[in-house]
């Protein structure tokens, strides 16, 4: 069974970066779509980014495009989001997330979790 940890997450300014990483214990990445999400007090979760294992695409949440990236070592097993020009509304605890398959935007389907890293930036 794959386990995920993220690290990364702390308080920026508005307009500033900040690279959260997320690493697996247990078994590999191997086969599997690697994707983050975040979560504000009182929303639902949401897509931010993924990275395909099938096709080694990527996608992105349109609120994050052009500001955030996606990247993976699948060698090392890990999964980085470089987040640049951060705004308050990016504030929000950011979960790791894999499962079995391609990309897909719906937390539903994903079947392993991280215990999710805050995210604050301050206006």
């Amino acid at each position: 069974q794959v386990q995920l940890i993220e690290s990364g997450g702390g308080l920026v300014q508005t307009g500033g970066s900040m690279r959260l990483s997320c690493t697996a214990s247990g078994r590999t990445f191997d086969s599997r779509t690697l994707a983050w999400f975040r979560q504000a007090p009182g929303t639902e979760r949401e897509f931010v980014a993924a990275s395909g294992w099938i096709r080694d695409d990527s996608e992105y949440a349109n609120s994050v495009k052009g500001r955030f990236t996606i990247s993976r070592d699948n060698a090392q097993n890990m999964v980085y989001l470089e987040m640049n020009t951060l705004k308050p509304d990016d504030t929000a605890v950011y979960y790791c997330a894999a499962r079995r398959g391609g990309i897909n935007v719906f937390p539903n389907y994903y079947d392993v979790w991280g215990q999710g890293t805050q995210v604050t930036v301050s206006s």
